[in-house]
């Protein structure tokens, strides 16, 4: 797993969830916020200093300059917002560091050459998670009048994007898998009748 995929996620919760001092949804939309905040800096804390879990990192493939991510989705966000106003441009960095914050993950994945089964999941789910939303935003386009969040669906389909070939190869392992399998099985039941 990459640390600078986790940092990242934790600064765009960080920084979406800012209306959390400001104004009050529900008690569950309230808990949801912190329980996601509180995770993803609970993921980093322990990857950076829990002796089991750092040493599972491996620093020397986790290399992508992630700041240049942060730096980029600033920018953009200092430019193109819904409103200028201080919630709203940090909400915006938030929705374009979410798009691209997978792409340390994906780098480590390639420059590793091997994706076990948990990783694999791992990426796969939250790219799922994304992709989702999209049926969220068509839903919503139709019955909220008002729904105008064109930063969160452009954003939200770079990051499905970026996932596509991931999601390729995903398929196409699994599917080779239980032909590994069957080939594997009648091996055996070969050997053992010979």
């Amino acid at each position: 797993i990459s640390l600078k995929t986790q940092e990242l996620y934790a600064l765009v919760f960080l920084t979406r969830y800012l209306d959390l001092f400001t104004d009050f949804i529900s008690v569950y939309n309230t808990v949801m916020k912190l329980v996601f905040i509180a995770s993803s800096l609970a993921i980093v804390w322990c990857m950076r200093n829990h002796p089991l879990v750092r040493r599972s990192y491996d620093k020397q493939l986790d290399t992508f300059r992630h700041y240049f991510l942060l730096l980029a989705s600033f920018l953009l966000a200092l430019f193109l917002h819904e409103k200028f106003a201080f919630q709203e441009v940090l909400w915006a960095f938030s929705m374009y560091l979410e798009a691209v914050a997978i792409l340390p993950q994906l780098v480590l994945l390639q420059r590793s050459g091997n994706v076990d089964n948990l990783t694999g999941q791992y990426v796969f789910f939250l790219g799922a998670y994304r992709a989702f939303y999209i049926f969220n935003w068509i839903y919503r386009y139709f019955i909220d009048p008002h729904f105008t969040r064109w930063i969160a669906c452009v954003s939200g389909l770079v990051q499905t994007a970026l996932y596509a070939d991931f999601f390729y190869f995903y398929f196409i392992r699994s599917e080779a898998i239980p032909a590994k399998n069957d080939s594997l099985n009648s091996l055996c039941h070969r050997g053992a009748h010979e």
